[in-house]
């Protein structure tokens, strides 16, 4: 290899190291620069205008809350009802002859079928001195003499067809008498699933509702930079260029929005903890109100950020359309 020849190779790869930094940064480098940009830029721009941001958030967070509420109280409710067992549970009275061993034996032939989740025995000893506890009337209990209560096996189902469970209890020839609020139960659900329907549609009515807002405040801010929308057009600039700050100004009202239907909701588990408290004491219960966990406010804050996310896109995809300019 000559002299020359290898001093031309340090100089080529001078050359291409300088046409390499003339290029500048990356593409990816560029489009995470400017999605950077965007955030920041449209998180200033909404701190600029703090009374229309904080009008456009409240707005959104309450109409947010409501069904959110809704949905809480909602499940609230069917564990303030009682278990799904304890709604489920068959009372099986037996005849007054049938003594605690055949009882026993009794249960256990009951808990071998497939249809029988659990059995439990109540001995008239058992039943006796809990209601003697439960209606003060021990003098007038005494004065009876002899236990006038049966033996009571409380059977809960293992799958749907209770009805069928409880026709089957009641053709044993140990049976006296079968208590199945299995009407009471039905009604209890249909109510139950009529207000989860209910939710569901103020869900979807208020969200839309929430869109709207966001639609309409990054609507006005479009409006009021349409000049310079104008020029970066004319410029050539891409409509995913121009509609990033906008897309990231909606994610932002939406997540303000987010914390504050979560700040709602907890505020007024306070405000309500107490009393039902109280209450679930004056009925012997211990029902607790039960909230929000750390998985389920995130997947909340989540869903608001699309949401304002959805409603931007919207309203700029919509507004770039119309002012895109055209060859003549």
């Amino acid at each position: 290899m000559s002299a020359d020849t290898g001093n031309r190779a340090p100089a080529a790869r001078a050359k291409g190291a300088g046409n390499a930094a003339a290029r500048g940064p990356s593409r990816p480098r560029v489009w995470l620069d400017h999605h950077l940009h965007s955030l920041a830029f449209s998180l200033g721009r909404a701190a600029r205008k703090p009374w229309a941001t904080l009008l456009t958030v409240a707005v959104m967070g309450l109409a947010l809350a409501l069904p959110l509420g809704l949905s809480i109280v909602m499940d609230n409710l069917r564990h303030f009802a009682g278990s799904v067992q304890q709604s489920r549970e068959i009372g099986l009275f037996l005849e007054m002859d049938v003594d605690a061993a055949a009882a026993r034996k009794l249960a256990d032939e009951l808990r071998a079928r497939g249809d029988v989740a659990e059995v439990e025995v109540r001995t008239p000893e058992q039943a006796l001195a809990q209601f003697r506890q439960d209606s003060g009337l021990a003098e007038a209990l005494d004065a009876l003499g002899d236990n006038p209560l049966p033996t009571l096996l409380v059977v809960t189902p293992q799958g749907d067809d209770d009805a069928a469970l409880a026709r089957a209890l009641e053709a044993l020839p140990q049976a006296d008498l079968v208590q199945h609020d299995a009407v009471w139960r039905q009604r209890l659900d249909g109510w139950l699933r009529f207000g989860q329907r209910v939710v569901q549609v103020l869900s979807v009515l208020l969200g839309l509702g929430a869109l709207l807002v966001v639609g309409n405040t990054v609507r006005l801010d479009i409006q009021s930079r349409r000049e310079e929308i104008g020029v970066l057009q004319l410029l050539g600039a891409s409509d995913g260029f121009i509609r990033r700050p906008f897309l990231y100004l909606g994610a932002w009202y939406g997540l303000g929005a987010g914390l504050l239907a979560l700040a709602l909701i907890a505020a007024a588990g306070l405000a309500l903890r107490g009393p039902l408290a109280a209450l679930s004491a004056s009925y012997g219960s211990q029902f607790a109100l039960k909230g929000l966990d750390g998985l389920h406010s995130g997947m909340v804050l989540v869903a608001t950020v699309l949401l304002g996310w959805l409603g931007a896109w919207a309203v700029t995809g919509h507004f770039l359309r119309q002012t895109r300019p055209t060859e003549t």
